[in-house]
């Protein structure tokens, strides 16, 4: 039984971070996806 309970732990875990991944990177979709860190030159 632990070893279930251990095993749905995880996947529960593994989809909660997938999902909130995926909002971040916006699925895909450029125009929502988060800005990436930009280094501006001063040169």
């Amino acid at each position: 039984m632990d070893d279930t309970q251990s095993y749905l732990d995880k996947l529960h875990d593994t989809q909660r971070k997938d999902e909130r991944n995926r909002r971040t990177q916006g699925k895909g979709k450029a125009d929502q996806r988060l800005p990436g860190k930009q280094k501006s030159k001063d040169d």
